[in-house]
């Protein structure tokens, strides 16, 4: 295995340092390598676009960026804490503190109201303003008249805008957004994009974005191409080839 980059401590401007990342994972036909050796190194307010066809393991690595997938080997370094050595409750800990995500499924608590919904990190986090501060992150969405509503009572775009809400009440240092208008049309997808940016700008948040639409990847100031579980482009390639990727 090629030698590890310096520690991310030597530059407090990179917020995701990762050196030699491969995850294996078994399977009754053997070992299935995810990630092949993954090098990334993304600075602190960056928006990064992450593309690259179907199983190229995008989401396999933004699991290993936010703490929710142990790498088999190599260094996984983010905000200043090393993944590799740190428990689960660790684990839940830095990923209260440190990072939001939003994936392509809401992944919304069905019998909690909105409300209810976007409070739950700060309420897991002991923190007794977590209704008030739920409210106004559901009005900076546009969705204050929904507070009581459920999940069921919502429509798409507005369930996506709830999770938005909820992943961004802790001002998180990292946000990670797994193909967060894939359930929704374009008008819709559109609205909860911008909204997404938005606060990303608000709060001074990174963004990792994964998306199969070369356009809105295109709006990140960054496009990392991945194929085969390696990443192929690190950003400023020609784009033929980052669009042949991401189909």
């Amino acid at each position: 295995m090629k030698p590890a980059k310096a520690p991310a401590e030597t530059d407090p401007a990179i917020l995701v340092d990762l050196a030699g990342v491969q995850l294996t994972l078994a399977s009754a036909a053997g070992a299935v390598n995810i990630l092949r050796g993954v090098d990334l190194s993304v600075r602190a307010g960056e928006r990064v676009g992450i593309v690259g066809p179907s199983g190229s393991g995008k989401s396999t690595l933004m699991m290993v960026i936010g703490g929710l997938e142990r790498a088999t080997t190599g260094r996984v370094r983010v905000a200043g804490h090393d993944l590799s050595s740190m428990g689960e409750d660790a684990l839940a800990l830095f990923r209260r503190r440190n990072v939001g995500i939003v994936f392509q499924a809401f992944h919304l608590v069905p019998t909690m109201t909105a409300i209810e919904n976007v409070a739950m990190p700060r309420e897991l986090a002991g923190q007794r303003d977590a209704l008030d501060a739920a409210r106004d992150a559901l009005d900076a969405v546009g969705l204050g008249h929904r507070l009581k509503h459920f999940p069921g009572q919502l429509s798409g775009g507005e369930q996506q805008r709830v999770a938005v809400a909820r992943a961004f009440i802790a001002a998180p240092r990292l946000l990670l957004a797994d193909e967060p208008t894939g359930n929704l049309d374009g008008a819709t997808g559109r609205v909860v994009i911008d909204l997404l940016f938005e606060e990303a700008a608000r709060h001074g948040t990174t963004l990792l974005l994964i998306s199969h639409d070369m356009a809105l990847a295109e709006r990140c100031g960054r496009i990392v191409a991945m194929a085969d579980g390696r990443i192929v482009d690190q950003g400023g390639g020609a784009r033929p080839a980052l669009t042949a990727l991401s189909r």
